[in-house]
């Protein structure tokens, strides 16, 4: 309850207190989605909501005041006064009550804790969405700028190199399978170039979606900085982080309070067998009461105190379907709780994998990068010197250009991984993606 409720100030603080930014960061885009995401705006709201749920569980346990005003005329025909009798009776009567001895006020009182605190738990685990979502789609975009970069680079190189084969053949220096070799990487990357911009323009519509705004300043990744960047792994065995997760993850905290309300709501259908006991006390003021002395309404003030007793007996049996109803909905929140244990531990086994295996993926792919462009920088010495001819050339150039692409893809997939893993453990906030975002 504690550290949900410092993760919630936390996160009122990252809405409030803005410190500047650059733009386009990931950051930068995060601040923005707190003001403008839709799916956090209504957690947010939904957040607030459930704070109400305290204070009307608390009411059932405290005095309720009723007022109650009369204005009646009252026509009396008897056999003693001829004619009616018109009686203006004017009345008010103030109840007070305090609940004495009420078993389900008390249950629910403890259930609206268990369910502002789940309220907490779900805000919380919003707020670790609203990050990963952010993120996943700033990284789409930026892989899309890499991909289309990667292209557009391609494109103009397999350009030159068409240029040069046209100039080639007219010489005599290359024959016409060369050109076609030329031509048809150069139509193809075009092809490829509409399909990488067409991925380019919907991801920055998916993070507009989120943000509210066209993306049209993001910065583009430096792979200089991506090989300069040393590689973190996690700490501890897979099983202790699973561990880890058991106890600290928000989603399972979500299951857990709603297996404690289920429970709660057994007890409280139970509890309609018991007798209740409340304290009343009563004013009423009438004036021209209909009870008739002479032909005329009497005037009075009634003041009563007492206890009341209220024993149930039989209720159509709607107790105990109630009862019956509770129980299954508990064992139904037990399983939910357990599956979803289950499935956490999955997702944390997952996560470890993707990060460990991940963070040796980047390292193969950064050695790969280096010697891709070592062996592009010699075949193309080699084209000069005469030893290598032109779709050598062109090989070079496109396993470079797909080193760079999936060396960037790589390093994001392994960033997401150590956010989802740092999310299974309950661990993920502001601070995580500042970290983050100090390595793009």
């Amino acid at each position: 309850m504690k550290n949900l409720r410092y993760s919630i100030i936390i996160l009122f603080s990252s809405i409030l207190l803005h410190t500047p930014l650059q733009a386009g960061s990931l950051t930068a885009i995060y601040h923005e989605a707190l003001e403008h995401d839709t799916q956090y705006k209504i957690a947010r709201h939904a957040f607030t909501a459930t704070q109400e749920r305290l204070t009307q569980g608390r009411a059932g346990l405290l005095p309720s005041i009723d007022f109650t005003g009369r204005a009646r005329n009252v026509y009396l025909d008897t056999e003693r006064i001829d004619g009616d009798t018109l009686i203006k009776n004017r009345g008010l009567t103030v109840t007070a009550t305090q609940p004495l001895f009420r078993i389900e006020n008390f249950i629910i009182y403890q259930q609206s804790k268990n369910e502002v605190a789940q309220g907490d738990a779900k805000f919380v685990l919003a707020a670790q969405d609203l990050i990963l979502r952010v993120t996943q789609a700033y990284f789409d975009t930026l892989i899309a700028q890499v991909n289309v970069e990667a292209i557009a680079t391609q494109e103009k190189a397999f350009a030159q190199q068409l240029v040069q084969v046209q100039q080639n053949l007219a010489s005599g220096l290359n024959t016409i399978v060369d050109l076609n070799e030329a031509e048809a990487r150069y139509d193809l990357v075009l092809s490829q170039e509409i399909a990488a911009r067409n991925a380019l323009e919907i991801s920055k519509r998916n993070l507009q979606s989120i943000i509210n705004r066209f993306p049209d300043n993001l910065p583009s990744i430096s792979l200089e900085k991506i090989i300069s960047n040393s590689l973190v792994l996690p700490q501890g065995s897979m099983e202790e982080w699973v561990l880890s997760a058991e106890q600290k993850n928000i989603a399972l905290k979500v299951q857990q309070f709603a297996h404690e309300i289920a429970k709660q709501e057994t007890h409280k259908a139970m509890s309609r067998h018991y007798p209740t006991v409340d304290l009343v006390g009563q004013y009423t003021n009438q004036v021209d009461s209909p009870f008739v002395v002479a032909g005329r309404g009497i005037d009075y003030d009634s003041k009563t105190i007492g206890l009341e007793l209220k024993v149930p007996i039989f209720n159509g049996l709607s107790t105990q379907s109630r009862v019956r109803e509770s129980l299954a909905n508990r064992d139904k929140a037990r399983e939910e709780l357990e599956n979803g244990k289950r499935v956490i531990g999955l997702q944390v086994r997952q996560h470890y994998l993707n990060l460990t295996n991940g963070a040796a993926q980047v390292k193969a792919l950064k050695k790969a990068l280096l010697s891709s462009r070592s062996q592009l920088d010699s075949t193309m010495l080699g084209q000069q010197s005469g030893i290598r001819i032109e779709i050598d050339v062109l090989n070079s150039q496109q396993q470079y250009y797909s080193a760079r692409k999936d060396l960037a893809v790589a390093y994001y997939n392994y960033l997401m991984s150590w956010l989802r893993l740092k999310a299974d453990v309950g661990e993920l906030d502001e601070s995580t993606l500042e970290e983050i975002n100090a390595l793009l």
